[in-house]
């Protein structure tokens, strides 16, 4: 059997072949949506300039290296569930939430803005799904997974929002 043209390897579950194959398809796709906002924390972290520079530098590295391990978490749930992770640029950019703008880099307040809103979007996109997948897939293991993105996603947004507001006092 193939999605997207990737075979998926049988795996021993409770959960039927069509569940596992909704919930596979709901972390590639959010597995697409992190790897953009990934991209784009690393956007941020080699270009940024402007006022709190250093420290800028720092956060946006803190923010990518918490992106890159919930990246590789997601990758292997979508491997224990028997299938494979999503790896291609081109099928990210067709499944991603998270759109791609042109920053002035020399405006961090732009950028982190930006980046806040993109956290909120994939915490939104999480909210939606979750109620079904706890309620249709009877999937303890997942649900607490996807609760616990939601929350580093939470603490991340809110980390952005206040160096946000530490740079308009600053200005």
């Amino acid at each position: 059997m193939y999605i997207n043209n990737y075979k998926i390897m049988k795996t021993i579950t409770k959960i039927s072949d069509h569940d596992i194959e909704e919930i596979v398809t709901f972390l590639n796709t959010l597995l697409a949506d992190e790897y953009a906002l990934y991209t784009k924390t690393r956007n941020a972290h080699w270009n940024i300039n402007g006022p709190k520079f250093n420290e800028l530098l720092n956060f946006f590295e803190d923010q990518y290296l918490s992106l890159d391990v919930i990246i590789d978490d997601i990758a292997e749930r979508v491997r224990s569930l028997g299938h494979f992770a999503l790896g291609s640029l081109k099928i990210f950019l067709s499944v991603t939430h998270i759109g791609e703008e042109n920053h002035d880099f020399s405006n961090p307040k732009q950028i982190i803005q930006s980046l806040a809103s993109d956290h909120e979007t994939i915490i939104s996109i999480i909210l939606v799904n979750i109620n079904p997948i706890s309620d249709n897939y009877k999937d303890p293991d997942i649900t607490d997974f996807v609760t616990g993105l939601m929350q580093q996603h939470g603490k991340m947004a809110s980390m952005l929002r206040t160096f946000l507001s530490k740079l308009n006092t600053y200005n």
